[in-house]
Formats: structure tokens, sequence, C-alpha cells
């Protein structure tokens, strides 16, 4: 029998991840292949140059080990500086993004393989890294923060899986960031009281923050960029970003728990009168990055951000969560939270006020006067509204909210599941009601099996959702824009829709969502500047949101205010290059403009075959290249007849066939095509205006000038 040998001994261990490995492998393993290895060849040129030993790969990640904590933080900046350098130049699916975690502590080596805390720690922390960044233990920080010339974050207190004391972890601030200045931590008092739903407890806190900042000074002016860049004015001092918490499960498929977490927080937080709260997909544009506080804040046009972290093993969920000063970077206030899954509804408004009295010192240095409690624990109360005390179900919301936000077929087939497991354990969830509805729109608008047949039962299922959601709780603003989005474009019953889009407005005003559709209501009904200002604010309140921005800019073009748009195409390029209209849209805007070459070479390059043939069919019928326009045009009809007639509709409005044009205009009423909601401004159908037959379809589809005179919303 061999006898395995064994060495134990101090050292620094550094463990690298590749960001997003696994979905890529899934969608293009060949790319993904050729990025490991390219990724593999530079970190091991890397290496040896800073005395690092390979310990072994694990899948996309490596395990190495250092003599001194100082070269592994040296080679981990030389790691990050190198593929900062390869990604300049490549596009967003070729680039090569690493997050880094080093630790140094006793290992043990053992027939080639090293073991022990320290490893473990370094595997742990790397995920809090972000792509691009570097995550270190306070033991590290201490050895290298007088020998690195670089700059340290405080992370705050991480609670590690199956670590037994809690770490304070840093990031390490790279050269090639921008600057920020040494932020000084301050964590809270510890409580012996076991504290859950981490949301009442930050908003608690940041509620007491709002009544003291609206008694002591006068409401200052909320920012809002209508880009990506940083706003011009300072961020109002009410508002705050929740970032998406990172999944610290072993299980990676709890990442939904985690999301849900910050979701919830963000959710209760934007119904508290008086309080700005960055949109969803704006504070989730950040997930995984490597951004400083700075940076965020300017970017979001906020004052304050809520991050954290969320291990959920079996029935017990452990939360660290932290409030800091987005201009500084300052920690405000931070708490490690352990709570068993089936007690995290339990006595909320008695542990609001609690932590509210807890930290009330941190902030003012005084007391919470019993009225403001009393308002505090009102509003929250108020925006619990449509929820469940049903712990398993609230799990399969989550997971429904998860895939619904992930915007493709299979996702929301499987969000709809989801949902459904909810409302089958708890009927009386408003909120999971909301989601089976608004799934099943999707589903309708978007699916391309089973023909009218299914789109026919999608569309009945989400009706019977909404109604019961409304049942439950009869001011929910998701019901209602599920509700809103088949008046709009199913059922094409504006007035119908101007009321429940008003309701939704009043209860959700900042949601851009809901001023997105009601942008939409606004362009069927002919009110195109009002339209467009509800498109800004949305993309105001959630700069980073591609169907913001979509819609916008679509807008803007076919408005034909050609300068503005195609200043804003690339903005939503940038964020989703992806998205329909992305490339088509500023085609159309050159269309318009008799700009046909143009018009063809950007609308060749768009994701959306459906908007990409209609472009260039239009394009190359006003260059007389007539077989080509044909050629494009059959196309449409061949791959998107089902989904698509209003497109080939406007190509044969564009063309003078004012006979197609219509039959097409009819099939696309009879399949509900959504497009139908933008024909009473619709450019591109202006030939047919001089036609009777336009006005009688304008009266068929309720959008005469006479069946509009409603008010305005």
């Amino acid at each position: 029998m061999v006898i395995p040998t064994e060495e134990r001994r101090l050292a620094a261990i550094m463990f690298t991840d590749m960001v997003g490995y696994s979905t890529l492998a899934q969608r293009d393993d060949k790319v993904a292949l050729e990025l490991l290895e390219e990724h593999r060849r530079l970190l091991r040129e890397i290496f040896p140059r800073f005395h690092g030993t390979e310990i072994k790969t694990i899948g996309d990640a490596f395990l190495v080990e250092f003599g001194s904590a100082l070269e592994a933080a040296q080679c981990a900046i030389e790691i990050q500086r190198t593929l900062a350098k390869r990604n300049h130049d490549v596009t967003s699916d070729r680039r090569i993004e690493l997050k880094i975690g080093i630790h140094i502590g006793d290992v043990m080596h053992r027939d080639g393989d090293v073991y022990g805390d320290g490893v473990n720690i370094a595997s742990r922390i790397e995920a809090l890294a972000g792509a691009g960044g570097i995550c270190v233990s306070m033991d590290v920080e201490r050895q290298i923060r007088n020998a690195l010339e670089a700059r340290f974050e405080k992370f705050g207190t991480a609670d590690l899986k199956n670590i037994k004391l809690p770490m304070d972890l840093f990031r390490i601030v790279l050269p090639w960031e921008k600057g920020t200045e040494p932020s000084t931590a301050r964590v809270s008092k510890k409580s012996p009281i076991l504290l859950p739903a981490v949301a009442l407890i930050i908003i608690a806190l940041l509620a007491v923050w709002w009544w003291m900042e609206r008694s002591t000074k006068s409401k200052q002016a909320t920012a809002a960029p209508p880009g990506p860049t940083a706003p011009a004015t300072a961020p109002d001092q009410k508002s705050v970003a929740v970032l998406p918490f990172v999944n610290l499960s072993d299980d990676k498929g709890s990442e939904y728990f985690s999301d849900g977490v910050s979701e919830e927080l963000l959710t209760v937080l934007q119904k508290i009168p008086g309080m700005h709260v960055a949109a969803r997909t704006s504070a989730f544009s950040f997930k995984g990055k490597n951004a400083t506080a700075q940076e965020i804040g300017q970017k979001l046009g906020v004052a304050y951000l809520v991050d954290g972290s969320v291990r959920k093993s079996g029935d017990t969920v452990r939360i660290a969560a932290r409030l800091t000063r987005a201009d500084s970077g300052q920690e405000l206030w931070s708490e490690n939270f352990t709570r068993n899954l089936k007690d995290v509804f339990a006595v909320q408004s008695e542990l609001a006020e609690t932590i509210v009295a807890q930290v009330r010192g941190e902030l003012t240095g005084g007391a919470t006067a019993p009225a403001d409690k009393e308002k505090i624990q009102a509003e929250v109360q108020a925006a619990e509204k449509g929820g469940t005390k049903n712990v398993e179900a609230h799990e399969y919301f989550l997971q429904g909210r998860f895939y619904e936000n992930r915007h493709s077929e299979k996702s929301a087939r499987d969000g709809l599941a989801a949902y459904e497991h909810a409302v089958a354990l708890d009927p009386g969830f408003a909120l999971a009601w909301a989601g089976v509805a608004g799934t099943n729109i999707w589903l309708a608008a978007f699916a391309t099996e089973g023909g009218q047949k299914i789109f026919d039962a999608h569309l009945a299922t989400a009706r019977d959702a909404i109604a019961r959601a409304l049942s439950i709780e009869p001011n929910l603003p998701a019901a209602l824009l599920a509700r809103a989005t088949i008046e709009t474009n199913f059922d094409f019953n504006w007035n119908a829709a101007a009321q429940t889009v008003s309701k939704a407005l009043a209860l959700a005003p900042a949601d851009p969502n809901v001023l997105i559709a009601a942008g939409n209501l606004e362009v069927a009904r002919g009110n195109m500047d009002r339209a467009k200002e509800l498109y800004r604010k949305a993309v105001e309140l959630d700069p980073v949101n591609a169907q913001a921005r979509a819609f916008f800019a679509f807008h803007l073009a076919v408005t034909k205010q050609f300068s503005e748009a195609s200043a804003e195409f690339p903005h939503l390029v940038e964020l989703n290059p992806a998205a329909p209209w992305a490339h088509a849209g500023l085609g159309l805007a050159y269309l318009l403009q008799n700009k046909f070459e143009e018009a063809a070479t950007e609308a060749q390059a768009d994701a959306g075959d459906w908007c990409r043939l209609l472009i260039v069919s239009c394009a190359r019928w006003g260059q007389k290249r007539v077989a080509e326009s044909d050629a494009a045009l059959a196309e449409l009809i061949k791959n998107n007849a089902e989904t698509a007639a209003y497109q080939v509709a406007q190509v044969y409005a564009y063309r003078g066939d004012k006979d197609k044009a219509f039959e097409w205009l009819e099939r696309a009423r009879r399949q509900r095509d959504p497009g139908l909601a933008a024909s009473h401004n619709d450019p591109l159908l202006e030939n047919l205006h001089d036609d009777p037959r336009w006005n009688t379809f304008l009266h068929t589809m309720g959008l005469a000038d006479d069946q509009l005179k409603t008010s305005a919303l």
C-alpha cells in the first residue's frame, strides 16, 4: 500500500473563473472552446512571471498557488490588465472576462492537489469579484496594503458557505478604472435578535432617512439622464438603487432567489411616496460587472446604493446587506441576517420598528417619532399587497419572475410553469396570477408554435388570470398593465385601454413598463407628442432599459425627427444589438429620407428577420431594384405570414400596391397583429390615405378621428 504524502504550509491561493462560459457553451460550444483555450494560454504565460504554480483547472477555472500574497495580487492585476487590453477591440460575444478571488491561509498538499480553508475561501470569494474584478480577504489586504500601488474598497462582511466565521472582504481598485475617493466604513452594532425580511430592514432604514431629509431639507430636483452618460445635475438625496444581490449558494440554480431578494426590496421601495428608485433593468445591468460606487451612482442618477449577498441552504437563508453613499462609496450601514425560510414572513411590522430604532442613531442621532413609525409601517404594508405568506409559493414566484425577465420563448414557458405552481399552492397570490397573465401574453405575441389555436388559448388564459388577480387585489399595477396590453395590442379597445392605463399610471407613475404601455396607446390615438414624452420619461427612469430605448428611438424615426433618431439608435445598439429594430429602426429613418442604400445597409445588421426584410424590400424598391425588392418581400411572406402580416401590408403600401396592402391589413386585423395599433400615423402607409378604403379601415379599427375623442392620459 502506498502511503499518501502530505505537506502543510502557509500559501496564497488564487481562484479564477470565466464569466458567462456555461451560457456561451450552451449557445455556441465551438466559440466557447476557442475562448477557453485562448484564456488558458494567456494565463499560463502570466503565472510563472509571479512565481505562481498551477495546481489544477476545474472546467473554466484555475487554482493557482503563490509563495506570497503580494505576488498573487500582482499576478491577478496583470491578468486583468492583459484581458482588458485584449477585450478592447472585440465584440461582446468574444470577450474573455474573469472573476478572481485571493486568500492566504493554511493549506495541505497531498498527491499533487491542495486542500484546506485557504482553497475553500479563495473559491468562495471569487464570486463577489464581478467581471474583470479582484476580491481579496482581509488577511491578504493587511499584508499588501502598503506594498501594492493600488487602493482597496471594502465589500463589507460576507458569510461564506462552510466557513465558520464571517469575513471582511475587499476589492482591488484597478489602475485603469475611474478613480474614487477612499471610503470610511462604518458597521452597525449587531442585534442579538434573529432578523427576517432584509427588505423591510433596509426599507425602514431608508424611510427613516427619508423622513429626516424631508423635515430638514427642501426637495431637490431628480436627475433625469436621457442617455447612459452621467447626469449633469446632482442626484436627488432621496434616491437609491438596489443592485442584484450575489448568489453564494452552492446551487447556482438558486440565482433566482438572490435576484428575488433584490427585486422584492426594489419593488417595495418604489411604492414609498417621495423616493426615487432606479428601475430594475438599469440596476441589474451592473450584475457581474466590476463598477465602482461612483460609476453606478452617476450612471443611474442616485445618491445611495443597496447591495449584498444571499446564501440559501435547505430551510435556512443568510443575507448580508449594506447601504452606501454612491458619491464616496462610504458604507453607512451593514448587517448579516440568518433566518429560517419558514419564518421569513413573521412579525414584519414589529421587527421593522426594532430595526428602525437600532439604526436610527447611525443616521440621525435621535429617536424615531411614533407618528413616523406608524407612517413607515403603513407604507410597507401597502407596498406588500398582492403577495403571499406561503414560502413555497413565494419561491416559485421568484423563479417565474427570474425566467420571465429573460425575454425568450423557452424562458417564458419556464416562467409560466413556475407561476402556475405558485397559484396552485396559493390561489390568493395576486402577483403570481399577474405573472401567469404576463407570460401568456408574451407567448401570444411572440411564440411561433401552434398557430391560431394556441394563440387563442394563451390569450384566453391571460384574460382569466387577469380577472383572478384583480378580484384579489383591484389596484395591482402588474395586473392592470397586462389588461391594458391586451386592450391595446389585441382587442384594439382604445377607450377601455385608456381607463386601465390611467389607473395603472396613477398607481405606478415611475414604472417604465407602464409608461411604455401609455406611450403605445397614445400612438394609437394619434397623440404623437404625448407619446414622445412618455417614452422619453421611461428612458430617463431606466436609462439602460433596451426596450424603453427601442420604443423611444423608433418613435423618433416614425415621426421623422431624424437627427434625434440618429443619435438615439446607437444607444440601443450598445445596450442590446440583438433587439428588433436596433438597426432596422435607423434604416427606417434613412428610408424616410430617401437614403435607400444607407437604409438597406443598416437594416441588414438587424436580428429581427421581419423588420430587416421590411426595410430592405422598401429600400430596394426605392432604388428601382425591383427583383431584389420582390425577393425580400417573398421571403417575408414565406417566413412570417402568420406573425408579420402588418409588415407585409407596409411593404405593399410603400410600393403603391393598394389592393394588396388592404388585403394584408385585413389579414393582420383578423390575426390581431399588434402592429395595427400604430397604423393611424404610420409613414409607410401614407400612400393609402387618399383611398376611400383608408377611412373605412380606420373606422373598422376604431381609429377614425371621431372615434378617438376621449380625454388624454
